[in-house]
């Protein structure tokens, strides 16, 4: 089963050195990494900026058209407000199709704001206690929301 988690760090350029960090582990064999990207908002910016990870063979990549429509609905629709509202329903409902509720949209949304950063991974085959020790320094804050095998396809159908 695949996992979707969401890591907020403090700076803005946390997620960054997480991504790397990952990366290490993934080499390591204490994670597989099927897609990610990163989210960095500097202080004082009016967004943040986004960056897929790429060179990513898992067969789980989602694409970049997951991670815009995912940060679309969780950065961009209280700028564009009511316009939006009725395309922002039918994009949410599907990505509720596949485990991405309303709830971990606000959480996200709440949660990572100017002058902090944020790891959004999809992730399978995890050594938890290798990877949390990784990060113990960092002292991240971990956002999950579990996909199951059903819900993973789904996603792979719609975004890919």
């Amino acid at each position: 089963m695949a996992t979707l988690t969401v890591w907020k760090f403090d700076t803005p350029e946390g997620a960054s050195r997480a991504a790397e960090k990952l990366q290490g582990l993934a080499k390591q064999g204490l994670v597989n990494i099927e897609d990610a990207a990163t989210v960095s908002w500097e202080e004082g910016a009016s967004k943040p900026k986004t960056r897929q990870m790429h060179n990513l063979t898992g067969r789980g990549a989602l694409g970049g058209m997951f991670w815009g429509m995912l940060f679309g609905l969780i950065f961009l629709i209280p700028l564009f407000g009511m316009a939006v509202g009725a395309a922002a329903g039918a994009i949410a409902g599907s990505l509720r199709d596949v485990g991405i509720d309303d709830d971990f949209i606000k959480r996200t949304r709440d949660e990572i704001q100017p002058g902090t950063s944020a790891l959004f991974v999809l992730t399978t085959d995890v050594v938890v206690d290798k990877v949390r020790d990784a990060f113990a320094g960092d002292r991240p804050k971990l956002l999950h929301t579990n996909l199951s095998k059903e819900q993973e396809d789904h996603l792979h159908e719609v975004f890919v």
